[in-house]
């Protein structure tokens, strides 16, 4: 098993539900952290907590404001960075009728591009050295297409397709990529609409906690693709295989989850 002591580790997300969970816990298998998230304050309060943790509020809607992050948090490491965490993410719980476009926009730059600029610009120093370990974490959404989270997933198709090709590209460099896809989770990304529609479908959720620990084990054994939680894992399967089995078994949760998408609460 890999590990995660002595790393240097950029991690992006911090000061989420999940990202201050994640960074405590990276911080007490002793790895080295810059952490990045474009709150700024509440990313300085979870810096401040991890003894020698860098903060590094950055944006990362833009390419700009991706390679800046990078160059920030390869100066606060000594100018190595052993893996990259992309942890950041937006939802959207919507009748894609009612999707404004800007926000499509940014879901796709924060879920999809923000991933990809910051691996492009960590790869030249890894490859260098000959090893490194991209870690994406993406959702269960991203191999099973859930209606009202249309763009969502859209979007964590698109992370999912973007680790398996980059994963063959690297086979020979010794840089590992993981895609790790967690079922829905219990954090503030979860607006009280989504939760309410949670409840009255029976949708599955998990502690953060929970799946944190889940995220590090897949990290120290450098897992490839990791898919958490049951029976969503094997529906990930299944879909693969039967998409319009599924489809018809997601079609009455679908109607219940259309009153909370177009309701205006």
């Amino acid at each position: 098993m890999a590990g995660v002591q002595g790393k240097h580790i950029l991690l992006t997300g911090a000061a989420g539900g999940m990202g201050r969970i994640l960074a405590r816990r990276l911080h007490e298998e002793g790895a080295r952290l810059a952490l990045v998230d474009a709150n700024a304050d509440a990313l300085a309060q979870v810096a401040d907590a991890l003894a020698g943790a860098v903060a590094v509020p950055g944006d990362l809607a833009t390419y700009e404001g991706c390679a800046k992050v990078v160059a920030q948090a390869g100066q606060s490491l000594d100018g190595r960075i052993d893996m990259l965490i992309n942890l950041a993410g937006l939802n959207s719980f919507a009748a894609f009728e009612d999707e404004a476009p800007a926000r499509i926009e940014m879901l796709m730059h924060v879920n999809v591009l923000a991933p990809m600029w910051l691996t492009r610009e960590v790869l030249p120093q890894m490859q260098a050295r000959g090893q490194g370990h991209i870690v994406n974490v993406g959702s269960i959404f991203g191999s099973i297409g859930f209606a009202y989270f249309t763009s969502y997933s859209a979007s964590k198709f698109a992370l999912r397709g973007f680790s398996e090709a980059l994963r063959r590209e690297l086979a020979d460099s010794g840089i590992k990529v993981s895609y790790i896809a967690p079922r829905a989770v219990r954090t503030p990304m979860n607006t009280d609409k989504v939760m309410r529609m949670g409840e009255a479908t029976k949708m599955n959720m998990d502690d953060p906690e929970t799946v944190v620990e889940r995220i590090l084990d897949a990290i120290r054994k450098e897992r490839k693709d990791v898919y958490l939680g049951f029976p969503e894992s094997l529906f990930v399967r299944i879909n693969m295989l039967l998409p319009r089995l599924v489809d018809k078994a997601l079609a009455a949760q679908n109607r219940i989850a259309r009153k909370f998408a177009k309701s205006e609460e």
